[in-house]
This record gives C-alpha cells, sequence and structure tokens, in this order.
C-alpha cells in the first residue's frame, strides 16, 4: 500500500473458487444478490413483527411475506435486465434479437450468466411487482410499499460490494490518498503531460512504461454507504413515525435520486454512452469537468426525485384529515 493511494487487492478474482473447474461459476456478485434478498427478507419479517404489515385485525403470515418479496424479486430481476440491455447497450443487438435478454450464453455456447443489470430497471420492475402482488393478494399497497422500501437499502449495501468486488464500476481518476488503482480500469498514456504531472502528485511510477494505471474514486463503496447503509438508517428511524402510508416508499426514492444523483460525479459514465446532456460534448469521462454534464444515471435519478415529490405532495393532500387529527 502506497499512501498516495491503494492497489486493488490482487487475492480479489470475481470468481469465490478462481481456478477451480466446476466452482469457477459461483461470483461473489452473484452471491451479494443472495445476501442481499435476504437481508431484506429478515428486516422485512421484522417490521411485520412490529405489526408494520398489519391491516386492522388481519395480520401478515409468513407466506405473505415470502411470497410478496420473492414476487418483487423476480419483477425486479427482469426489469434490471431488461432495462440493462435495451437502454444501456448501445450495439443495439437486444433490439433486433430480444429473445438474448434472458439467454445466458455467448455466441460460442460458453456460460456467462446474465451479465448486466440496471437498478433503474429493478426499481420499475420491484415496483410493478409489488402493485401486482397487492392486487391479487388484495393489500394496502402503500402500507407494504413502506416495509419493502425501509428493508432494501441494507441489502442494497450487498449489490455495491459485489461490484467493488468484481473490480467495476469504478469511479473517476482522483489524487485522494483512498483513491484505488482497478486492474480493468482504462490505461492513459505517458506520452501526455496531464498523465505525468497527475502521476507524480500521487506516486504512481511512470519510468518505462508507455500506459500507467491512475486511482480513482471507489464509487462503489461510496454508493454501498450512502445509498445503503445511511439510507437504511434514516428510514429505520423515520418507520414509528410516519405520517400515513407511502411516506417511506416516496422518501426511499427521493433519498436513492439524491444520494445516487451527486455520486455520479465521482462515478465515471459507461463509455459507449458517456454523457446524455453536456455543457461541452468533447469532455472527457475520466474526470469531472463541469457539474452540468450529466450521466443516464443522474437523469433517471432526477425523474424519480421528481417524481417522488409529486406523489408525496398527492398523499399529503389525499391524507390532510388524517394527519391533523393524528395524536402526537
Amino acid at each position: 500500500m502506497n499512501f498516495l493511494y491503494i492497489n486493488y487487492p490482487k487475492w480479489i478474482q470475481p470468481q469465490i473458487f478462481p481456478g477451480i473447474k466446476f466452482l469457477g461459476l459461483l461470483r461473489w456478485y452473484g452471491l451479494m444478490y443472495v445476501f442481499a434478498f435476504g437481508t431484506a427478507y429478515w428486516i422485512l419479517k421484522k417490521l411485520a413483527g412490529e405489526g408494520a404489515l398489519d391491516n386492522g385485525t388481519e395480520k401478515a403470515t409468513e407466506d405473505d411475506i415470502f411470497s410478496f418479496i420473492a414476487t418483487g424479486i423476480v419483477f425486479l430481476l427482469v426489469g434490471a435486465r431488461i432495462f440493462s440491455t435495451l437502454i444501456y447497450d448501445t450495439s443495439g443487438l437486444y433490439w433486433k434479437k430480444p429473445w438474448l435478454i434472458f439467454w445466458p450464453f455467448d455466441s460460442a455456447g460458453n456460460f456467462t450468466g446474465l451479465a448486466g443489470m440496471s437498478y433503474h430497471g429493478g426499481f420499475i420492475g420491484g415496483l410493478i411487482g409489488m402493485i401486482f402482488w397487492c392486487r391479487m393478494h388484495k393489500k394496502p399497497f402503500w402500507q407494504w410499499c413502506d416495509a419493502m422500501c425501509v428493508a432494501i437499502p441494507l441489502g442494497y449495501t450487498f449489490g455495491r460490494l459485489g461490484n467493488f468486488l468484481n473490480g467495476e464500476l469504478y469511479g473517476r481518476i482522483t489524487t485522494a490518498p483512498w483513491g484505488i488503482v482497478f486492474p480493468l480500469a482504462e490505461r492513459f498514456s505517458t506520452s501526455k503531460e496531464w498523465v505525468i504531472a497527475f502521476a507524480e502528485k500521487v506516486g504512481v511510477p511512470t519510468v518505462g512504461r508507455n500506459l500507467v494505471n491512475l486511482p480513482r474514486h471507489p464509487s462503489q463503496l461510496y454508493e454501498a454507504l450512502f445509498e445503503g447503509v445511511i439510507l437504511w438508517a434514516i428510514l429505520w428511524f423515520m418507520r414509528k413515525h410516519k405520517k400515513f402510508d407511502g411516506q417511506l416508499g416516496l422518501s426511499y426514492a427521493c433519498g436513492y435520486g439524491f444520494f445516487r444523483f451527486f455520486i455520479e460525479y465521482f462515478r465515471e459514465p459507461d463509455a459507449d454512452i458517456g454523457y446524455r446532456i453536456a455543457k461541452d460534448a468533447s469532455a472527457p469521462l475520466y474526470t469531472n469537468t463541469s457539474l452540468l454534464n450529466f450521466s443516464t444515471g443522474q437523469i433517471l435519478c432526477f425523474m424519480m426525485i421528481f417524481g417522488s415529490l409529486i406523489a408525496m405532495a398527492i398523499l399529503l393532500v389525499r391524507n390532510k384529515s388524517k394527519i391533523e387529527h393524528r395524536p402526537l
């Protein structure tokens, strides 16, 4: 370790058991999904035990909780995959051959899994899944949505840890002492003066090298902390102080959108997409040159914030009489 930056640990591999033929398909990212869903289920059960899902004299059963979260997970995964392939993939392949969206093999027949998931697609899919389940089982949607959205962030933390263990979705270059050199990140030519100057500033050796890997923001960990742990802590505190059903669910959407919007300034956009809106279309992606350069994620987060605030205002008006007569 260098005090001016951190080398990504060499012992971390995407595979849990690298080099073992039959276990090589087991990846940390997939395991993190198991932890994420397990954590969300555990918190949802705890909330049910506190009465958060009770509706008058009707109590939520364990079967209700399991089928609710299972339905949400299925819809979440479908939405995440569809959104990732149709919105974030720029090749146009999946628009031409939509049956490949859920095909887990490459053209050579090698198993690749469903590589590529979109949070915002998962958000939409999960939302549709919750609405579908509540309609089918005649449950109050906003009440169940509140409980689910309190459970989601802590589980989401594991997803971003999975991204870190995969060495993907890293941030922009930085001189911060906690910057990390990710092995799969873009290298920069030492023929450029700014690269030499930057490397010297953080202590990265350049002598005898044509290309150099520079430290970057560990944006996956920023997201795990703010969109995961901190957002969960806020909602966990709010759960016993909510004024109306839907307040927690919409607070989650607004809070996630807020944190993610600003963290996107530290996270490098996908190279094949770049900025959706830019003050300077030629601005590099590896560093932030303007707060007016917006990524796809920022636009979607803005829509989450705006939509949740509008919905919050509508629910406030609808529940005005209940709020005014609620005992302090």
